[in-house]
């Protein structure tokens, strides 16, 4: 009997020693619509969106991300590690995008080039704000509400 009992708590302790699984990124489940660019270059400054709904990222809990990027749509994976709850790294792997010709004037090659060098993400005042590469610039996103938002904390 005392064998059996020792067994059932072995097994019971095991069992409570497996993994739990990780803490969900903040911003997966999210979606954002793009604001503004602006260039760490003095001479470019910010470029503001005239129409945020035109250029949308949804990060998905799955590692997948889709965009809108004017009049294409695309898909990527992302990576992120929060340094903090509100900021840390983050990159997309290559995005496949439709291929059509927007209308111009139209933002659609700096977004896409932009979105290739993103490295950090900061989410501030209830916005996002993804840094580029070497400070080139920075991405600044709204909540997206049509499509859920960031979650509440």
């Amino acid at each position: 009997m005392r064998v059996l009992w020792l067994l059932g708590s072995a097994v019971l302790a095991l069992a409570a020693c497996g993994s739990t699984p990780p803490a969900p990124h903040p911003l997966g489940g999210t979606s954002w619509r793009l604001l503004s660019l602006e260039s760490m270059n003095d001479e470019q400054g910010t470029t503001a969106v005239d129409d945020p709904s035109r250029y949308t990222v949804e990060f998905g809990t799955d590692g997948r991300a889709a965009f809108r990027i004017d009049c294409n749509r695309g898909t990527s994976t992302w990576q992120a590690s929060a340094a903090s709850p509100d900021s840390g790294s983050l990159s997309f792997g290559p995005i496949a995008t439709t291929r059509m010709a927007c209308p111009q004037p139209s933002l659609e090659n700096q977004v896409s080039t932009a979105l290739g060098y993103v490295r950090g993400f900061l989410i501030k005042d209830g916005l996002l704000h993804m840094s580029l590469l070497a400070d080139g610039a920075v991405l600044h996103w709204e909540p997206d509400h049509k499509t859920g938002g960031p979650k509440k904390r």
